[in-house]
């Protein structure tokens, strides 16, 4: 039991080993160990800043990213647009110009119908009066032989004429 008793003798000693032992831990270590602890704590501390850094910085590539997607899709929108119109545009340009020549071609074929109806009319004008010119030469070709003969050369002639 003699460790269960305190003895003065070895409380002396054992503070003053203590003490010695405190006194060189805090002139040569204890600067240097704390030192260290103080150093890897900031260490810590700019790593976790960093990482928060980054994240902002990764945060802020994402926003940047999302923001030029929908920018792109904007301009692409946009491009797909101008080109629904300019499409729009041209078929409706190519139905005017169309339109414009199938009219042109119909007013040329009327016109063209129309000479060629005038030209019949005067081609049929002409017909008629040469056979009329025949008639009548006829007709006083033989008026002056038979008045009977005249008759009957009229209704001839007349006949001939109907069946032209």
């Amino acid at each position: 039991m003699e460790l269960v008793k305190v003895d003065i003798g070895l409380l002396f000693w054992m503070t003053l080993s203590f003490g010695t032992v405190l006194f060189i831990l805090a002139k040569f270590a204890w600067k240097p160990i704390m030192k260290g602890i103080h150093d890897r704590e900031e260490s810590i501390d700019k790593a976790l800043h960093a990482a928060e850094d980054a994240k902002k910085d990764m945060l802020k590539l994402k926003a940047g990213n999302e923001e030029l997607l929908n920018q792109a899709k904007e301009e692409r929108d946009a491009l797909l647009r101008e080109a629904r119109k300019l499409k729009e545009s041209i078929l409706d340009e190519a139905r005017i110009k169309a339109n414009e020549e199938a009219q042109r071609i119909i007013e040329s074929a009327r016109e063209s119908i129309q000479y060629e109806k005038l030209a019949v009319i005067n081609d049929l004008k002409n017909q008629v009066a040469s056979i009329s010119i025949e008639i009548a030469e006829k007709i006083l070709q033989k008026e002056l032989a038979n008045k009977e003969e005249q008759q009957q050369l009229t209704r001839k002639l007349v006949e001939e004429v109907k069946i032209n």
